[in-house]
């Protein structure tokens, strides 16, 4: 059974960084798509970026996220730089069985149970 187990939220100050990771175990993840969602309260859920074949980004978040893996742990992280109050959200990790990632959460197989980021001043 595959678990997606996400770390690393807290509480920050506009322009600060935080890194956020997700371990994956169950299987193998090498060939599949790793994406990263948040949902901030009274929203719906929204694609922030993934990895597989290619990398995609939100364009919210094009240039202070960055989203990379370590295949060997089973691991993707997300490096959030220059966070702003926007930023806040319970951000999800999510697997999708395809190399090909995609911007719908339907499209994701496997997901985590969240982990908070707030960005306040």
């Amino acid at each position: 059974q595959v678990q997606l187990v996400e770390s690393g939220g807290g509480l920050v100050q506009p322009g600060d960084s935080l890194k956020l990771s997700c371990v994956a175990s169950g299987r193998s993840f090498s060939a599949d798509t790793m994406g990263w969602f948040r949902q901030a309260p009274g929203k719906e859920r929204e694609f922030v970026a993934a990895i597989g074949v290619i990398l995609q980004y939100a364009d919210s978040v094009k240039g202070r996220f960055t989203i990379f893996r370590d295949n060997a742990k089973n691991t993707v992280f997300l490096q959030m730089n220059s966070l702003k109050p926007d930023d806040t959200a319970v951000y999800y990790c999510a697997l999708r069985s395809s190399s090909r990632p995609s911007l719908r959460p339907s499209n994701y197989d496997y997901w985590g149970q969240g982990t908070q980021v707030t960005v306040s001043s």
